[in-house]
């Protein structure tokens, strides 16, 4: 099982840590809100909102097998209630002189406005993914014996190896940052492209029952090509 694992993060509220885990917690990202831009850089092609800002400094990166920015923020800007027709990841450095966009801006001479999701903090909590595949190895068939319903036991067997890695922690409605994808249909990370972000709706709105994907390669994501991501949603 742990040769077909890879670390992740999850990006919880403060609510789904453990008691322990709340003493001395410290925040890393935060849902919604309006972006803080540099000058010159604008709200990206097609005003999508702004569903997550991560504090790339502030990250426990020795967790995750990707390469992330050491410093500066990462902005997801992408639709969670409907399949987008673009979506955008933008990494502003550390010392770049920012200010906040409005969200109200002119359409062909008419006012509108891009949806502002409640601003909430969210907490890093190192976890462990599994692939599939594991389920596929010899030792998995040694480790079940005969007889033996093997689906629930690998099921329950998996779930207490992932609670224990995140120490207890609930990351059932959170984001998570690298690992394996969990997805609700097919996985989009295959071949050459690994996860950077999974994010469920809930995390940013509780009304909202969808999934976000976000793929790259792993050379993408380490030379900051961001325009070269894949995003998928599934409901």
């Amino acid at each position: 099982m742990l040769a077909h694992s890879r670390p992740c993060l999850h990006l919880v509220h403060f609510q789904d840590l453990t008691p322990a885990q709340q003493q001395g917690a410290r925040p890393v990202a935060r849902t919604g809100g309006l972006p803080c831009l540099p000058e010159g850089v604008d709200w990206p092609e097609g005003r999508k909102p702004l569903v997550l800002t991560v504090d790339c400094g502030a990250l426990p990166r020795e967790a995750l097998d990707i390469e992330l920015p050491s410093d500066g923020s990462l902005l997801f800007f992408t639709s969670i209630e409907y399949e987008p027709e673009s979506s955008v990841v933008l990494h502003v450095p550390a010392d770049a002189s920012t200010t906040q966009r409005s969200a109200a801006y002119e359409l062909d001479g008419r006012p509108e406005q891009v949806r502002v999701y409640e601003p909430d903090v969210l907490y890093p909590v190192p976890g462990l993914t599994v692939s599939p595949d594991w389920r596929d190895a010899p030792a998995t068939s040694a480790f079940l014996g005969s007889g033996v319903d093997g689906d629930d036991v690998l099921d329950n067997f998996e779930d207490a190896v992932r609670r224990a890695a995140a120490g207890g922690a609930s990351y059932g409605v959170a984001v998570q940052l690298g690992g394996f994808s969990s997805p609700w249909q097919s996985a989009p990370d295959e071949g050459d492209l690994v996860l950077l972000a999974q994010i469920h709706g809930q995390a940013i709105d509780l009304d909202v029952y969808t999934q976000t994907l976000i793929v790259g390669t792993r050379e993408d994501i380490a030379a900051r090509r961001y325009e070269a991501l894949e995003f998928e949603q599934q409901v």
